[in-house]
């Protein structure tokens, strides 16, 4: 089964300094015995107010070698503080700036997707001006990752990206092969019934949390997602208020049983 999990899954532990990049890698191939991973960009960053800004190459480069060690697959690098649009100039462009260093991270460690949002949220709907750049950020961003087979996608994360028909939009506009939507799915805030479904044709990549893998209905969405064409990933991002070992086991376990129903 193709099953990943995300770094923000151990978000607790690392605030408490229980856990590192590594011992999360560790975690992910011994622990739970998957093969594939999704990286949280704060697991190899440092917090810069107001940005979270890489180390040096050097560091990069030992998470790199981790990965190859363990023969783990870096489905996605999720990107926080490097979002397109923000209404101040000198922080669009701070932020343009991040997103080109995760970029580079990205192919650095063997990245398939990058998850890099779309911002503005503060706002109801996007302006026409906000819409403009990004989709021209986007554009640009798939042709700088297209030369390195990687994707690009954004996230159903905060403010108007939580309106699936925002992002099929975006997507529309965008119409580069390597452009896509990282869906986490049933995290809506309009079409509630239906998001999953209106962005399905652009899904690069999936994330349960909690509640979606105990739905019954979970099963139904993964095949609506396989009709429409996706092949990917099923990861999983949960951050447990507490027993985050055990209970993201058991969050594991049930997007198990959903991929099994699904393909009866």
């Amino acid at each position: 089964m193709k099953i990943s999990l995300g770094g923000y899954s151990f978000n607790s532990l690392f605030l408490e300094g229980k856990m590192d990049v590594f011992g999360y890698l560790e975690t992910v191939k011994y622990r739970y015995r998957l093969d594939a991973v999704d990286l949280w960009n704060a697991q190899i960053a440092e917090r810069t107010t107001p940005l979270l800004t890489l180390a040096d190459d050097s560091y990069l480069r030992k998470v790199r070698e981790a990965l190859d060690e363990r023969e783990l697959r870096l489905i996605n690098l999720a990107v926080d503080t490097a979002h397109l649009w923000d209404p101040d100039p000198e922080m669009r462009e701070a932020l343009y700036q991040n997103a080109l260093a995760h970029i580079k991270a990205a192919v650095l460690l063997g990245a398939d997707s990058v998850r890099i949002d779309t911002g503005g949220y503060d706002e109801h709907d996007f302006s026409e001006e906000a819409f403009d750049w990004i989709v021209t950020k986007y554009r640009e961003y798939c042709r700088i990752c297209s030369d390195y087979g990687i994707k690009v996608g954004l996230e159903n994360h905060m403010g108007p990206s939580l309106m699936p028909k925002q992002l099929a939009r975006i997507a529309q506009a965008v119409d580069e092969t390597n452009f896509g939507i990282l869906v986490h799915l049933n995290r809506w805030d309009d079409d509630r019934e239906r998001g999953n479904e209106i962005v399905a044709p652009w899904v690069i990549h999936t994330h349960f949390d909690y509640n979606t893998a105990a739905s019954e209905n979970a099963s139904e969405t993964v095949r609506m997602l396989r009709r429409y064409g996706y092949d990917g990933h099923w990861a999983i991002e949960y951050n447990p208020p507490s027993n985050p070992y055990i209970e993201i086991e058991h969050v594991i376990s049930q997007v198990k049983k959903r991929l099994a129903e699904s393909d009866t």
